[in-house]
């Protein structure tokens, strides 16, 4: 991608510059806690109260989980959020009657995490911890979920989608949700400039910021469809379903490259659906 939405100052990033090019899991994740532990607090001033203190959405085109279920029953149910961000959808699914725990590698969005528990009186244990080696028990969750975190910011998504397969126990559920691959063709950019192809859907290297040095401050992950397919399927997961949210009449919001514009034209975000098989 050519730019990104809200970035925070370069006091807080130090990027100087933006390049493709292939990372190491310990840039992706060195890069991944710097930039959103100095983004924590543009980002929750930006987008808060879209997400809600209590609530599931899963994407800029605001499919939120109480209206889509995407999940299936929750009530009772343990449930991991991964890349929880400030961990609105993990209150929100608390307030469902799910047993929730919410991870992040993000010190800062944690803390941001804790104050919209104090705010709302609705607390879930919060980790934070690398989603390529989760701190959990084999078997210990009925579903693992998350809205746009984790599954983009680390190099082996392959070895993500492992991690969450082991700690899910047989016939759980795996629902997360990225920016949709047919976007990494355009530019960033909401308006008629993004319309145009400019990058081959094909070129995997991922979009990497990073400062005078060359040390990555920021870095987002390219997978065709394809492949985020075969991630599941080597995990041993069986694709129960593909999400292509359309883009509401009534919604004229505006964030980052997500606009009535091209959300009108072509998708943004895939949300996929998977379960593990009861016999794993």
């Amino acid at each position: 991608m050519d730019s990104l939405p809200d970035p925070p100052p370069a006091a807080a990033t130090g990027t100087a510059g933006v390049t493709r090019r292939a990372v190491t899991d310990t840039e992706s994740r060195r890069a991944s806690r710097r930039w959103w532990d100095g983004d924590a607090d543009a980002y929750q001033a930006a987008h808060g109260a879209f997400l809600g203190d209590a609530d599931f959405v899963w994407c800029p085109e605001r499919l939120r989980e109480a209206d889509a279920r995407l999940l299936g029953p929750v009530a009772g149910r343990r449930v991991l959020e991964l890349g929880c961000g400030a961990a609105a959808a993990a209150r929100w699914l608390a307030g469902e009657g799910a047993r929730v725990t919410a991870l992040d590698l993000s010190a800062g969005m944690l803390r941001h995490a804790a104050q919209a528990a104090a705010r709302t009186g609705v607390r879930v244990p919060l980790v934070q911890a690398d989603a390529l080696a989760l701190p959990l028990r084999d078997a210990s969750f009925d579903i693992v979920c998350t809205a746009f975190g984790a599954v983009p910011f680390v190099a082996d998504s392959g070895a993500l989608t492992r991690e969450v397969a082991r700690v899910l126990r047989p016939g759980g559920r795996w629902v997360f949700s990225v920016t949709h691959p047919f976007r990494w063709i355009f530019l960033d950019d909401p308006g008629e400039n993004g319309l145009t192809a400019v990058h081959s859907y094909f070129d995997r290297r991922p979009y990497v910021e990073h400062d005078r040095a060359g040390r990555a401050t920021y870095v987002e992950q390219h997978r065709t469809l394809g492949d985020r397919i075969r991630e599941l399927v080597a995990a041993g997961f069986v694709l129960t379903d593909l999400v292509e949210p359309e883009w509401p009449a009534d919604h004229d919001g505006v964030w980052g490259q997500w606009s009535p514009l091209r959300g009108r034209i072509f998708p943004g975000t895939a949300v996929f659906l998977s379960q593990k098989p009861p016999s794993m």
